[in-house]
């Protein structure tokens, strides 16, 4: 069964100094930044998801939205922060680009040749998914709903999403296990990657 580890809006108006922080966000870069590190070197895919806004969308406060802009297109806002560490063959999906649509889930994006996510995971065979980001309560929350309602296998890693809101943060995590997403840590996502990628010499002398 194919793995791949999706990494979710780590982005700088997303952490500490953006236009709509996340309280902790940028503590998430450093667990992720590992999580990349070890899925790439197990031969699994990395992918890093970004808002990427035109100036004026729906999403954006002065055009009807709920949110102060963020994440514009080409903008320090829209970069990844300096702490997330990203694989060389990580694979960046955009969303957010069309002005009507609020494009939480990165089921809504598209890598750089303009293949939808969904489609991005089926020619590389990825049933499971391991995921962390921000934020907890909208787009973590979309996507890991949108991936179980396709079937995927879900893994969040606890101690590297933030919400925006701690008591619906926690409201999403109970409800993302309702729905079959597996709460996992850092360390128990890496021990899992491990054991499912031991040499057979490995299986004998580490049973």
């Amino acid at each position: 069964m194919g793995w791949a580890l999706l990494i979710v809006d780590v982005q700088n108006d997303f952490c500490e100094g953006g236009a709509v922080p996340v309280k902790g966000g940028q503590e998430v870069a450093r667990p992720l930044s590992r999580l990349a590190h070890a899925m790439a070197e197990a031969g699994r895919s990395v992918f890093a998801s970004r808002d990427w806004h035109p100036p004026k969308t729906h999403h954006f406060q002065d055009w009807g939205g709920r949110w102060e802009p963020h994440c514009v297109q080409g903008t320090w806002g829209a970069e990844f922060p300096p702490d997330l560490d990203l694989p060389e063959e990580t694979v960046i999906i955009s969303k957010g680009m069309d002005p009507r649509s609020e494009g939480y889930s990165v089921f809504e994006g598209v890598d750089p040749a303009g293949v939808p996510f969904g489609r991005c995971l089926e020619e590389r065979c990825v049933r499971q998914l391991v995921m962390g980001g921000l934020a907890t309560d909208h787009c973590v929350r979309e996507t890991a709903m949108d991936a179980r309602m396709g079937g995927l296998r879900v893994e969040l890693v606890v101690d590297a999403v933030r919400p925006v809101d701690p008591e619906e943060g926690e409201r999403t995590l109970r409800d993302l296990e309702t729905a079959g997403v597996k709460l996992v840590s850092t360390e128990e996502a890496l021990r899992e990657i491990r054991e499912v990628t031991k040499t057979p010499e490995e299986e004998t002398t580490n049973p």
